[in-house]
């Protein structure tokens, strides 16, 4: 697992995400309206509003929350319309390469903001291509391995069209391409297995391994840019090893 994932992992463990809901759910909200806005109110017939969706029930998102969000996107007037999707990339400490993905109304704000975090804690914005070269999409589905036996896993995945299935730490790390994501959620569903998450991620071709101080410098960067409001995902291709981590998360 990516140390990205690693630390995303911990967080949830931890409840981090829970004491922000609010803010959470605000962001989901408004990922849900655009997509609604540029594609249509029908997750059938919108991919990226229903991975929204999604993404908002993962996250425990009421319906109601859900419905409202949709119903102003497909709305005339929505301020959907104002949101523009924005990808910066740019450098923390020890040369970790990190992608951000925005959803924003207002372009200047978020470029300084985005800019001012990476300064703060001691990283630097990069320009457009900088590190995207780095990153490849994937769908990654992440089953506890206490939930599933190995060959359980390995037939519904493969069979729903999983592009690979290994054990990382505690966890089995289902990969698959984007197309086939959606498909194979549905499949490992269908087939009774349990996940703890899914999502459509960037992931890192090639990682950077970091010692402790360097460790904790780069996750107070990847923490500050999530809590941004305008911050959709951070990505990032940090490695750090289960003793440097337990000692970071502790």
């Amino acid at each position: 697992m990516s140390g990205h994932s690693k630390w995303s992992t911990i967080k949830r463990k931890k409840g981090a995400m829970d004491a922000k809901r609010g803010a959470l759910f605000a962001k989901l909200s408004r990922a849900i309206t655009v997509a609604a806005r540029e594609g249509g109110g029908d997750p059938d017939a919108n991919p990226a509003l229903a991975l929204a969706v999604q993404k908002a029930k993962d996250a425990n998102m009421p319906n109601d929350n859900i419905q409202r969000a949709i119903d102003r996107g497909t709305g005339a007037g929505s301020e959907a319309s104002d949101y523009e999707h924005i990808t910066y990339e740019g450098y923390a400490p020890g040369g970790v390469a990190v992608m951000v993905e925005v959803l924003t109304d207002n372009r200047n704000r978020a470029a300084s903001d985005i800019r001012y975090i990476f300064s703060k804690h001691g990283g630097k914005l990069g320009t457009s291509g900088s590190v995207a070269y780095l990153f490849e999409r994937k769908g990654v589905i992440l089953v506890p391995a206490e939930a599933v036996g190995e060959e359980e896993l390995m037939e519904a995945a493969l069979e729903a069209g999983a592009e690979d299935v290994e054990l990382d730490g505690d966890h089995w790390r289902v990969t698959t391409e984007p197309a086939e994501f959606m498909a194979v959620r549905r499949g490992l569903e269908e087939a009774g297995i349990r996940y703890e998450s899914a999502q459509l991620s960037m992931e890192p071709m090639n990682t950077v391994k970091l010692d402790a101080s360097t460790a904790k410098q780069t996750l107070r960067l990847i923490d500050a840019l999530e809590e941004n409001d305008d911050v959709q995902e951070v990505y990032a291709n940090f490695d750090i090893s289960e003793e440097v981590m337990s000692e970071v998360a502790g």
